[in-house]
């Protein structure tokens, strides 16, 4: 049974929807204003770099090993987010896993359609490449879009002969563009966060008319053999569910050690609600351990 927190959680983000609206730079505003009073992480140390072309932070939690990296790729649809916004997330992150953390501001539509987040994607992963992180010793985790885009990157990272990451973490994954998953529908009355609307007006922004059916804009439609071991994790009240549950029976059947974890009641993107949700904590740890599981 989920915690009487999570009613709160859904009672406030129902009362101010910070998705709402009907243009991509409307959207952007309202979740940078929405995230925007978010106090600084008190665990980590921040440190603004280029990685690769694209502005990008590492992120060193208290005590963290500097012998491995998480490349973390944030969400919001591919128009929105930043490095403010994912900020507490991505040190919870370090801290959970014991290791540094990049995250990674790559191009946003409508500025920047595909697969211009792909290209920075890949490019900051190479980044840490260049930085003496061999790439055994990197995870690869993202949220939302960005889990896509953790998808997508580990997609051309195998097509390009780039070395892979040791694993991927997709947390509430958003893995198809043509938006066909039957929860969709069924669950858009639960989810309080991500409904059709909106992942259509995205999706029109990030690929501008290019087929939605591209398997690096949306990797459910990917030929997913070779990829390494991947953590799903998705909440029962999402609509993005069987994008998650999809995914997964179709990297199983591709031979990829895949792991779904459906949570109860959860919504979208749990995990950023730390501090406030007792599940958000516990779904982070879980992420810290199987990171340190593939890299031991």
């Amino acid at each position: 049974m989920a915690s009487a927190e999570l009613k709160t959680v859904i009672d406030m983000l129902r009362a101010a929807p910070m998705m709402a609206g009907n243009d991509p730079l409307e959207l952007r505003a309202g979740m940078a204003a929405a995230t925007a009073l978010a106090p600084p992480p008190t665990n980590a140390t921040v440190t603004l770099v280029d990685a690769g072309g694209a502005p990008a932070e590492w992120t060193d939690a208290d005590g963290v090993s500097d012998d491995a990296a998480i490349v973390y790729l944030h969400g919001g649809g591919y128009i929105m987010g930043n490095l403010d916004s994912h900020r507490r997330l991505v040190a919870n992150l370090s801290e959970a896993s014991g290791i540094r953390a990049l995250s990674v501001d790559y191009g946003l539509a409508p500025e920047n359609v595909f697969p211009k987040a792909v290209e920075d994607a890949v490019n900051a992963v190479q980044y840490v490449h260049a930085q003496g992180i061999a790439p055994e010793r990197v995870i690869i985790a993202g949220d939302s879009a960005g889990g896509g885009l953790t998808a997508a990157t580990l997609l051309a990272l195998r097509d390009r002969g780039i070395g892979q990451a040791a694993a991927g973490v997709l947390i509430s994954p958003w893995l198809d563009l043509t938006q066909s998953g039957e929860t969709m529908d069924s669950l858009a009355d639960a989810d309080p966060m991500v409904s059709r609307q909106l992942l259509n007006l995205c999706t029109d922004a990030y690929l501008a008319g290019q087929n939605p059916q591209t398997p690096l804009a949306s990797p459910l439609f990917a030929d997913l053999a070779g990829l390494p071991p991947l953590l799903i994790h998705v909440g029962t009240a999402e609509t993005l569910l069987d994008d998650a549950r999809r995914f997964n029976e179709a990297a199983r059947k591709a031979g990829v050690t895949t792991t779904l974890e459906e949570w109860d009641d959860m919504i979208h993107v749990w995990h950023t609600f730390a501090g406030m949700l007792p599940e958000a904590q516990t779904a982070i740890d879980r992420v810290g351990s199987f990171i340190k599981e593939q890299l031991s």
